[in-house]
């Protein structure tokens, strides 16, 4: 019987306990747990315990203030400007100001005719406006002239008759089939903003029609906050790279994942580096990264292979959380480096990472990168949540109207709910009752709660089967 059919879904604890029987039992070891640390289950509830794990709360705000405080402190961090074709993601470190009025000539909204006075009106034959050649000569009361759309529209016009909603006669006049008034179809300097108009807020992420509106306000550059450069070390001689699972081994789910996930917050990835259970490999690649922050999975405990505590003592880092009250991924970790360096060590099993992702990686690349904390969500709940007893879950959950609804498959092994889930859902200690609201973590793909995440049937077409 395979542990997964052993242990319920929701049975953090016993399978915990599970793995450390299994620790000590003279039979054969059982199969590693996918992403597995092994047998480091037992170990990481004891370690987290004994040193007092941090709160949730509490540690994802100490790796807020952790990257803000890099910030400030690396030069490497500082905000500078970068042509528009390279800011694309950035978070923008001064606000935008307009650096010409938009638009900066009086223009054309339509083609048609530039008329003045009333009709109707005499035509120029030999004139007509074109967008990006200069303008005609200015307009006397009877006259019209040809014109395209984003045109100057010369001096003297009254407005802009659509071409459809005109006609011509034999004698050359034009005339007007609907009733012209003064600014019709005219685009006035400066409707969008003025020179000097706040455009967006420092904070701001820029996303493609930032970038057209940087373009458009003059822009050829923009300040913005360095992206933080991030490298992600997968520990374990257990995994493979390609092929099926086979006598002991398991295939890398965070490899793939972490990178990806990585650069959705915002990091500059530079590679994703896998090392066995070898301490002084391990010391070797974290000290000679180049990276702001580095990104360890597995390890974190103190079994014969868990080489993170050591590696970090001897680089000569600060433990600034060891251990969080949070299923899964309490035994995850932050530590400062030196040289306003962070390592943030990840538990091995998947689900279990992606909670220190949520709980320590995204605050601290956020502020390193000056990203503003999003604003909270919260949603109802559809059905109750099983809690642990002094820990904060977070639960995958599908969004379905203003409800949360949870799913099922959230093992601390398991990918396959956070695969087909909108967020997160918090669930403080002792758990939560059918329609009882909490904060839901969005994913950094995600749409937002007002976004279209949240209609009937979104998600993958047999999610319903996920369902608790």
């Amino acid at each position: 019987m395979t542990m997964k059919e052993r242990v319920p879904d929701d049975g953090v604890d016993d399978a915990l306990a599970l793995v450390g029987r299994r620790r000590t039992d003279p039979a054969p070891p059982a199969p590693p747990v996918p992403q597995a640390e092994h047998a480091r289950h037992a170990e990481h509830t004891g370690r987290a315990e004994r040193h007092h794990a941090t709160p949730w709360p509490e540690a994802r705000a100490v790796a807020a203030r952790a990257g803000a405080e890099a910030a400030r402190a690396s030069a490497a961090l500082r905000p500078a400007p970068v042509p528009l074709d390279r800011a694309l993601g950035r978070v923008l470190a001064e606000p935008l100001h307009a650096l010409t009025d938009l638009p900066s000539f009086d223009s054309s909204a339509m083609d048609g005719w530039a008329v003045a006075g009333p009709g109707p009106w005499r035509i120029d034959p030999e004139g007509g406006v074109l967008a990006g050649h200069a303008g005609a000569a200015e307009l006397a009361d009877g006259d019209a002239v040809r014109i395209a759309t984003g045109a100057r529209v010369p001096a003297g016009a009254t407005g802009v008759v659509r071409s459809e909603h005109a006609r011509t006669d034999t004698d050359g006049r034009l005339h007007a089939l609907r009733p012209v008034v003064p600014g019709q179809d005219v685009r006035p300097r400066g409707q969008e903003c003025r020179t000097g108009d706040r455009l967006l807020p420092a904070g701001s992420t820029v996303s493609p029609a930032v970038l057209g509106l940087a373009a458009a306000a003059g822009y050829d550059e923009l300040t913005v906050h360095p992206r933080p450069r991030v490298e992600v070390l997968v520990l374990g001689d257990e995994l493979l790279t390609s092929g099926l699972p086979h006598e002991g081994l398991i295939r890398d789910a965070l490899g793939p994942m972490l990178g990806p996930w990585l650069s959705a917050l915002g990091a500059e990835v530079l590679a994703t580096r896998r090392i066995g259970d070898d301490a002084e490999a391990l010391y070797a690649a974290v000290t000679g990264s180049a990276a702001e922050v580095v990104i360890t999975t597995g390890g974190t405990a103190a079994g014969p292979v868990d080489h993170v505590h050591p590696v970090l003592a001897k680089v000569g880092a600060t433990l600034l959380v060891d251990g969080v009250k949070v299923r899964p991924g309490h035994p995850m970790l932050l530590a400062a480096l030196p040289g306003a360096r962070h390592l943030v060590g990840l538990p091995g099993n998947p689900l279990a990472a992606v909670s220190g992702l949520l709980t320590l990686a995204a605050p601290l690349l956020r502020a390193r990168s000056g990203r503003p904390a999003p604003s909270p969500y919260r949603g109802e709940v559809r059905e109750g949540i099983q809690g642990h007893p002094y820990d904060t879950r977070l639960v995958p959950v599908v969004r379905r109207g203003a409800e949360a609804v949870p799913l099922r498959y959230h093992g601390p092994a398991m990918l396959r709910g956070i695969a087909a889930a909108d967020g997160m859902a918090v669930v403080p200690p002792g758990g939560s009752a059918a329609g009882q609201t909490l904060d839901v973590l969005d994913l950094p793909w995600s749409t937002g709660p007002a976004g279209p995440l949240g209609a009937p049937g979104d998600g993958t077409a047999d999610e319903g089967a996920c369902f608790t």
